[in-house]
């Protein structure tokens, strides 16, 4: 039997089980997925009793996305240039093996022809934590330039910045707090990586303001990584200001059949996964 495991805090806005356990069912295969809440304080305990109670893999989501290197035996490149995992395989004689499956999700979101047009561009990316390290990723892959960050606090996203800089040199960074956003007409994609807009968080919220939002390029593209809702108040708002946009749902599905496949060597059908989620949120 299969057995996996979501870890994170909070939870509550969590469809992972969702789409994991109906890839199970489809696949006629016997396990469950589970949703484990779980405080930074109580990480170390949780990640015991996922190795000694049987467990298969596990997620890792915020906060744990880059503290929870520390307790891998190995892990692929990704994470080591993303600096942040999100997806854990335990094997008994390995140990712990982590891997960055956002990456994958970000950029096959996103159509190609998208992608394609974001070479040499700029990108401003709100936020600095975990979530945003698989997009950085992606963003180099596809040739971006200059990715400006807006935070909330820029002394605390020093240490972040500095690692991001020495991973990818061929990108101008620059961050700036939130507050001083003004002109984004320079700007190929906008892309939300804070919780802003999360259900049972701030869902009535955007991370930034609707002028601010109007400033772009009618060209540019709106990317939420919030899944849940479906629609961000930030995507409500792009679209009816007329911008091409990209929700989370469909970044939260690739990653997440990547990650079953690191599991059981076996790919889940997106549809699937994708209906199942449709039919929980709507």
């Amino acid at each position: 039997m299969y057995k996996f495991a979501l870890i994170g805090y909070p939870l509550s806005h969590s469809m992972s089980a969702v789409i994991h356990n109906a890839a199970l069912k489809d696949l006629g295969l016997d396990g469950n997925y589970e949703i484990l809440e779980t405080k930074p304080e109580d990480l170390i305990d949780k990640i015991k009793y996922l190795k000694n109670n049987d467990y298969n893999g596990f997620n890792i989501t915020i906060p744990h996305k880059v503290p929870m290197i520390m307790f891998l035996d190995k892990y692929d490149s990704n994470v080591n240039i993303a600096g942040s995992v999100n997806t854990v395989k335990i094997d008994e004689q390995i140990g712990l093996s982590g891997y960055n499956t956002d990456i994958y999700g970000f950029k096959t979101a996103i159509p190609e022809q998208d992608r394609l047009a974001l070479r040499g561009e700029k990108v401003a990316v709100l936020g600095l934590g975990g979530a945003c390290r698989g997009a950085v990723v992606a963003l180099s892959e596809m040739g971006v330039k200059k990715i400006n960050f807006y935070v909330r606090n820029i002394l605390n996203a020093q240490n972040a910045l500095q690692t991001i800089r020495e991973n990818f040199k061929d990108i101008d960074f620059e961050v700036y707090q939130m507050s001083s956003m003004n002109d984004l007409s320079d700007v190929k994609m906008l892309v939300n990586t804070t919780p802003v807009g999360m259900l049972n968080h701030s869902a009535d919220l955007m991370p930034i303001t609707e002028n601010k939002l109007s400033s772009l390029d009618k060209s540019a593209i709106v990317y939420d990584i919030i899944y849940n809702p479906i629609k961000t108040k930030l995507i409500l708002n792009a679209r009816k200001l007329g911008y091409k946009t990209v929700t989370g749902v469909d970044m939260f599905i690739y990653q997440a059949q990547k990650a079953f496949e690191i599991w059981t060597n076996i790919t889940p059908k997106f549809e699937v996964m994708k209906l199942a989620l449709y039919d929980e949120l709507l």
